[in-house]
């Protein structure tokens, strides 16, 4: 299971941290992502991190977000700035098993990933 936390409002240049805590598994057994789904769009990668802490990011969040995990808490992070309104979306945390890397899980996207969490808001106004 995966709870996410810590969606919120913000103005366009500043920032959030998402939490998402798992629970039930094995957590080193996984390799983990952010997904985000805007109003009428697919639903997207933005960042996946494996069990070697390698981490790949989408082409419009490299250099603003990122992503991290704490093994020991069974703990995801996303620390998100120069949060732009295009940035505004539900934002899901993600696992898959398998011991993919984290570019294999990027390129592969959401079919590989078995387990999700229920979301999170994230606004950013301008």
């Amino acid at each position: 299971q995966l709870v996410e936390s810590g969606g919120g409002s913000v103005q366009a240049g500043g920032s959030l941290r998402l939490s998402c805590t798992a629970s039930g598994g094995t957590y080193s057994s996984y390799t983990f992502a952010w997904f985000r789904q805007s109003s009428g769009k697919e639903r997207e990668v933005v960042a996946t991190i494996d069990n070697d802490d390698w981490t790949d990011y989408a082409e419009s969040v490299k250099g603003r977000f990122s992503i991290t995990q704490d093994s020991a808490k069974n703990t995801l992070f996303l620390e998100m700035n120069s949060l732009k309104s295009e940035d505004t979306a539900t934002y899901f945390c993600a696992a898959a098993s398998g011991r993919l890397t984290a570019i294999q899980s990027l390129n592969l996207g959401m079919p590989v990933f078995e387990v999700w969490g229920q979301g999170t808001q994230v606004t950013v106004s301008s």
